[in-house]
């Protein structure tokens, strides 16, 4: 692909938003200085647990780039970007959603309730298809969301489901800062 058609590769983080060590920041420099258009959703400074502000500064984001883009989100950010993609439209090429997390069960202490979670708009999960293609990354023994249940968000986003093994929640937490199966599923979303 050549610089001149290469998609915006726009960052949707998770609740925790930017961390320095986490693997989208880690992939956001290393595209950047390849010489990639990069942009990240920036952290919210109110409404931290608003889903509307969430989706909000997703789709600001997008309003301002001009031609196609690949989502990257991870955590709450997938489920950000599946809200945003029921409302809104710009040329998403594909999205890279990995380790989703299940918000409509019990997460572990630490993490918002179920009821919070409600009561700030992130259920119920939408679960039509998407309208752009998605590769949905899976871990085998994620705190978040079971492999189980990822793999049935994946088939109703009619996305396609790679499990990426024991890793956790994919984050600083797990072990994770640098993740470069990222570039190689990216890469995969710009062929298709």
């Amino acid at each position: 692909m050549s610089r001149t058609t290469e998609p915006v590769v726009v960052i949707v983080p998770g609740l925790r938003d930017h961390v320095e060590e986490h693997w989208q920041t880690l992939l956001a420099d290393r595209l950047t200085k390849a010489g990639r258009t990069v942009r990240i959703v920036p952290p919210l400074t109110q409404d931290q647990l608003s889903r509307e502000a969430r989706v909000a500064a997703l789709d600001k984001v997008m309003v301002e780039i001009a031609g196609p883009v690949v989502l990257v989100a991870h955590s709450a950010g997938v489920i950000t970007t599946v809200h945003w993609s029921q409302w809104h439209e710009a040329q998403v090429q594909g999205a890279l959603l990995v380790t989703p997390p299940d918000f409509e069960k019990p997460l572990p202490e630490g993490y918002p309730t179920p009821e919070v979670l409600d009561e700030n708009g992130w259920t119920p999960v939408p679960r039509s298809p998407l309208p752009f293609p998605s590769i949905v990354a899976a871990s085998s023994n994620d705190p978040l969301g079971s492999v189980e249940r990822v793999a049935e968000l994946a088939r109703n986003w009619a996305g396609r489901l790679v499990e990426v093994g024991e890793v956790g929640h994919l984050n600083p937490a797990s072990g994770y800062g640098p993740w470069p199966r990222a570039e190689e599923l990216l890469r995969e979303l710009e062929l298709d």
